[in-house]
């Protein structure tokens, strides 16, 4: 599929947008803001983010899925040491965001860097570390709406729990038989290894980690976008057993990942050793990706 066939497949002016949406929806708990003054859709400032999901719900169909996943699951677009992955994706860094100048290895630090000083695992702060590398995706030419976004099930009805739904009617899925019911091409309680979800960021990284790190932290990756679920529960009936105890753990990482933004930038040389440490610990000597 050519991304010459879409108007703005890029309608974010920066990835983070997104984030900022979903801060919107799913606010830190805390006195600051009342419930009912999120999820506030009639405002000019999130026209941006109303276009990204009108293509992104229009677009994302189970054939997109499988030849994403038979493009870029070959991982043959580049290899290189991981710290130097890291740094490629700062190549996403975008100047018009007016609320954190930081760029993306930055922001993966704080994340980490949160997860570490409330003591968790390693493995646990190394997936707070790399967790976004997916989006360079982007720099693949992978237009916004296949590589962020709130992520979901396709080949089964799209539930009205996710961001937007009515821009689903669009979606050709939507108006096929083998796709367009409650449980589409799986079963009840199938779980969701048997499950392919939208193409992103999210799945991406799975795919390349899902040899080295512990089953939590594949969770954490795989399923951390995937709101309509683990804020929502709207997808209960494809879970099995396994999968709701592991849900566990996309719970413990949302808030390290929503909530840990600040201004005040890391120091990225002092935590480089450490960091490389840890990716040595786990992870081979190089990514392709």
């Amino acid at each position: 599929m050519s991304t010459s066939n879409f108007d703005n497949p890029n309608p974010l002016s920066n990835l983070e947008q997104w984030e900022d949406d979903i801060l919107r929806r799913y606010p830190e708990p805390g006195p600051e803001k009342k419930k009912e003054e999120f999820r506030n859709y009639d405002s000019p400032e999130i026209d941006t983010v109303r276009e990204f999901y009108r293509l992104n719900h229009k677009y994302q169909t189970y054939d997109n899925v499988l030849a994403k996943k038979e493009r870029f699951l070959k991982f043959d677009q580049q290899q290189m040491p991981w710290w130097s992955a890291m740094e490629y994706l700062n190549t996403l860094v975008d100047d018009s965001d007016p609320d954190i100048s930081l760029d993306q290895l930055q922001h993966l630090l704080q994340t980490a860097e949160a997860i570490r000083a409330d003591g968790h695992p390693d493995w646990f702060v190394l997936t707070g570390f790399i967790h976004d590398l997916g989006k360079v995706l982007c720099l693949f030419g992978e237009p916004q709406w296949n590589v962020v976004g709130d992520t979901f099930p396709v080949g089964c009805k799209f539930s009205d729990k996710i961001v937007f739904p009515e821009f689903f009617a669009d979606n050709p899925d939507s108006h096929d038989p083998r796709y367009n019911t409650k449980y589409g091409v799986y079963s009840h309680r199938c779980g969701l290894d048997k499950v392919h979800m939208s193409w992103g960021h999210d799945e991406y990284l799975y795919h390349i980690t899902k040899d080295y790190l512990p089953e939590p932290a594949l969770y954490m990756i795989r399923y951390h976008s995937f709101y309509s679920q683990h804020r929502e529960k709207a997808y209960s009936h494809l879970l099995n057993d396994h999968d709701e105890k592991l849900f566990g753990w996309v719970d413990k990482f949302n808030p390290y990942d929503l909530y840990s933004k600040s201004p005040k930038a890391p120091v990225v040389s002092e935590l480089k050793p450490y960091y490389e440490d840890l990716i040595s610990k786990y992870l081979p000597e190089t990514v392709s990706l």
